[in-house]
């Protein structure tokens, strides 16, 4: 836990790097000091199919999955930090979004292998 889900349209892969944008993401969770680098989790998703507005319009949206309990400024926080970083990296892409989730403390279950 946090885990950061990135999903974003395919053909941004052409012009950048996804594998930066998941170590932009990571570097964002911990300059926030929310939380612990040893605690953050990011994976992207690629989308061959999807609809906006402008056909010719790419997206990446960042959804940051949190344990409940933490303010609402420091959400804003890892917001606002995410997105600042990404769209200096990623300065051709047409929409940039993050969205802050709470996840609830006592349903959220884990198992870790220890070693």
């Amino acid at each position: 836990m946090p885990h950061f889900v990135i999903e974003y349209s395919r053909e941004i892969e052409t012009d950048f790097d996804i594998n930066k944008v998941m170590q932009i993401t990571y570097d964002s969770g911990v300059a926030s000091g929310v939380m612990q680098a040893s605690d953050i989790k990011v994976r992207a998703r690629p989308y061959d199919y999807y609809r906006l507005f402008n056909e010719d319009d790419s997206f990446l949206h960042v959804t940051v999955f949190l344990l409940d309990g933490r303010t609402n400024e420091q959400k804003e926080q890892v917001a606002e930090i995410l997105r600042e970083n990404l769209q200096s990296y990623l300065a051709d892409v047409t929409s940039i979004s993050v969205d802050i989730r709470d996840m609830n403390r006592q349903a959220y279950k884990k198992r870790v292998l220890a070693g």
